[in-house]
């Protein structure tokens, strides 16, 4: 199947990230054909495409979560600021701190609210109690999520709603102090309520970092995203403004998805 993706346009500020002829294989199933993207500071993309088709196995490629499976090959370049992530001797621990995760299903380590906050903090150099007070309350803010646990800061994060323990599980990326947020179907597993929390906490958020995420909900695709990548058997079919990718796709294979025509 030979798809002429759509490109973005690279005259402008330079990327944050920035990937060329990304191919990845499973043994020797090859799961990403030839991936071409750029993302901007300050913006929300979203990954769209039916299921298999590459965009969570893409996104794990930003910052080296396929490393853990066994028997992936991985070609191409990922650039981080200009630099190249998968060059040798890269330390994956520090560029997980730049470039965050967020999983599906909320992953709240089993300490209190304030230890999983501070668990990224605690890896690196030395803070003091006062610091991370300060990091544990400006995470959680950033989450908006601070007014619900404030006073229960030391009580486990595993007796938190579904919703409150995904917003503790971002508040554990921000603390680091990221560059890039990824997010692979954060709202999935939650209430209409819950997500819609997590959508206005995500458009705030964009003032501060640079948010990529994988979704399966055109409309919350639609409502939060600047740009929109759309994947299909491991390619990458088109990228644009979100508006043009929903209102006036230029591929037919864009234009049947956001129909509902398949996927």
């Amino acid at each position: 199947m030979a798809i002429e993706a759509t490109e973005p346009d690279k005259t402008a500020a330079p990327p944050i990230i920035d990937t060329e002829d990304v191919h990845l294989w499973y043994g020797s199933n090859e799961a990403l054909k030839g991936i071409n993207l750029t993302f901007k500071e300050h913006e929300i993309t979203a990954l769209i495409g039916p299921s298999g088709c590459g965009k969570s196995t893409y996104l794990r490629t930003l910052n080296r979560m396929n490393d853990l499976i066994p028997g992936v090959t991985i070609k191409g370049e990922v650039k981080l600021k200009g630099k190249d992530i998968y060059a040798p001797g890269n330390d994956t621990v520090s560029l997980r701190k730049e470039v965050g995760m967020v999983f599906q299903q909320p992953n709240p380590f089993p300490f209190s609210i304030y230890d999983n906050v501070t668990y990224g903090l605690r890896l690196g150099k030395q803070h003091t109690r006062e610091q991370l007070d300060e990091a544990v309350e400006t995470a959680l803010r950033q989450a908006a999520v601070w007014e619900e646990v404030k006073d229960k800061l030391h009580d486990s994060a595993l007796g938190l709603s579904g919703g409150q323990q995904q917003r503790v599980c971002i508040a554990r990326v921000l603390a680091v102090k990221p560059d890039v947020v990824l997010l692979d179907e954060p709202t999935s597993a939650l209430d209409p309520i819950s997500s819609s929390q997590i959508e206005s906490m995500l458009v705030a958020l964009k003032k501060d970092y640079t948010i990529i995420l994988v979704t399966h909900n055109m409309s919350q695709a639609s409502r939060i995203s600047d740009r929109t990548a759309f994947f299909l058997q491991g390619h990458l079919v088109e990228y644009d403004d979100t508006k043009t990718i929903f209102l006036n796709p230029h591929k037919k294979e864009t234009e049947d998805y956001i129909s509902g025509r398949f996927g």
